[in-house]
C-alpha cells in the first residue's frame, strides 16, 4: 500500500493538484472534522467504486489511517486500482502537524 503524509497532502491542496480526495469516515464524524474530502463511507465505497477515479491520484483518509489503510489495500487487491494511497495518520495527524484547530476526537 503506497502512502501519503499530511504535509505531502497539505502540499497538493495548497497547489491545487488534480487528485481525487476520498474520506471513508462516517457522516457523523465528518461533522465534527473535515478538511473537505468527499465523503464516501467505509461500508460503501467498496460498492461504489464508479465514483473511484483511475486516471488521477486518489487519496484515501479517515480518523486514524487504518479504516484508509484497509480500503486501499481492498481497492488494490480486489479491484485492480493502481492509484491510491492512504493519508498516513488521518485526520489525527492532520490535527496535530497541520491545523490544530482541527478537533479530534
Amino acid at each position: 500500500m503506497k502512502e501519503v503524509t499530511v504535509q505531502e497532502v497539505k502540499t497538493k491542496l495548497d497547489n491545487k493538484e488534480d487528485f481525487q480526495f476520498i474520506d471513508v469516515r462516517e457522516p457523523h464524524e465528518a461533522e465534527i472534522a473535515n478538511i473537505g474530502a468527499e465523503l464516501i463511507p467505509m461500508g460503501e465505497i467498496l460498492s461504489q467504486t464508479d465514483r473511484i477515479s483511475k486516471d488521477k491520484p486518489v487519496i484515501i483518509h479517515c480518523r486514524s489511517g487504518a479504516r484508509s489503510g484497509t480500503i486501499c489495500n481492498a481497492l488494490e487487491a480486489q479491484y485492480g486500482f493502481t492509484n491510491v494511497y492512504n493519508m498516513k495518520g488521518g485526520i489525527l495527524a492532520w490535527a496535530k502537524e497541520i491545523d490544530p484547530s482541527i478537533q479530534q476526537y
